[in-house]
């Protein structure tokens, strides 16, 4: 026999305030404070040779956001973001195409998750980009051969907010457990907590949520097994612990109490993710698909404040 299917049904409790927060989504509000007015231009003094930066990094920014949000090309954006300013009557010069690819990869792009007290539960998960290259259907019918790249896009998310705290891209062959300790450096306060899936089930992911003083809600493999020394290290330690409470209350049983669980959210996260901006990487070089998808997990991040929906399971 098979093994049985389980079939949920959520409802959405919110949803007249999660409607309109959709709605707020599509505004198109756009406005320069004076103070962004004063720093679009790069006033610093640079000891490297050659000619001095034009604009600073605000205006590289604030240029590749129109890009991410409206799903245009470098080019498009130097003309909407043109169009924009002479609508505002402002005496700005726009960046060109060019300053903008050139500029990208030195960006820092701080995805502003909202400050809230108390310790954070955070689910990490990865998700496959692709670069460039021919599309499955395309590759399908006419048997195309050549390459296709993707990059991985690992995703820290907050338990309770639903925001994106950390990201980072890196090639595809990279595992998820190596790129775990960057993405728990950027966490901003305390954490209690962090929950992946059988990916991050190795010593290396233990022993950095152990640094943090977190506890380790990490899936183990079906073929795991006890230690088996006197004295076992750490990490150990906290995966034998979960082998045991598996042992007793089974593994749909010990994802429910542990919360592990809520490790879907970094699913639902990738979700939205692709949904809003798309599963494909404009940008050619690693550095600047770095800072591309920090981009738009920031932007995710300001559709998330607007409104998320509250679903509860039908029983």
């Amino acid at each position: 026999m098979g093994k049985p299917e389980f079939t949920f049904r959520y409802k959405v409790r919110n949803w007249p305030e999660y409607n309109r927060a959709l709605v707020r989504r599509g505004h198109l509000t756009l406005w320069f404070d004076e103070g962004a007015v004063v720093a679009w231009r790069d006033t610093t003094r640079s000891n490297e040779p050659g000619r001095p930066k034009v604009y600073a990094n605000a205006a590289i920014e604030c240029a590749l956001i129109l890009k991410s949000v409206f799903h245009l090309s470098l080019r498009s954006t130097q003309g909407f973001l043109a169009s924009v300013v002479t609508l505002m009557r402002l005496e700005l010069r726009v960046p060109d195409y060019s300053t903008m690819s050139r500029r990208q990869a030195g960006l820092t792009v701080c995805l502003s998750p909202a400050s809230r007290s108390g310790v954070r539960h955070v689910v990490v998960d990865s998700t496959g980009l692709k670069v460039y290259g021919a599309g499955e259907w395309h590759a399908g019918k006419y048997q195309h051969t050549g390459r296709r790249v993707w990059r991985k896009l690992h995703l820290g998310v907050d338990e309770t907010t639903r925001e994106i705290l950390a990201a980072d891209v890196t090639e595809s062959r990279v595992h998820d457990s190596r790129r775990l300790p960057t993405l728990l450096s950027q966490i901003p306060g305390a954490i209690a907590q962090v929950s992946g899936d059988r990916g991050y089930d190795t010593r290396a992911a233990y022993e950095t949520v152990l640094t943090y003083g977190a506890v380790a809600t990490i899936v183990p493999r079906r073929n795991a097994r006890m230690s088996e020394g006197t004295d076992p290290p750490p990490w150990r330690v906290a995966r034998d612990a979960t082998l045991r409470r598996i042992e007793v209350h089974g593994r749909y049983g010990w994802r429910r109490s542990s919360g592990c669980t809520r490790q879907s959210l970094a699913e639902n996260a990738m979700f939205r993710f692709k949904a809003v901006f798309g599963g494909k990487l404009w940008a050619r070089t690693l550095d600047n698909q770095r800072v591309e998808s920090a981009i738009k997990c920031a932007g995710l991040n300001r559709m998330t404040e607007l409104g998320m929906p509250h679903t509860v399971r039908m029983l």
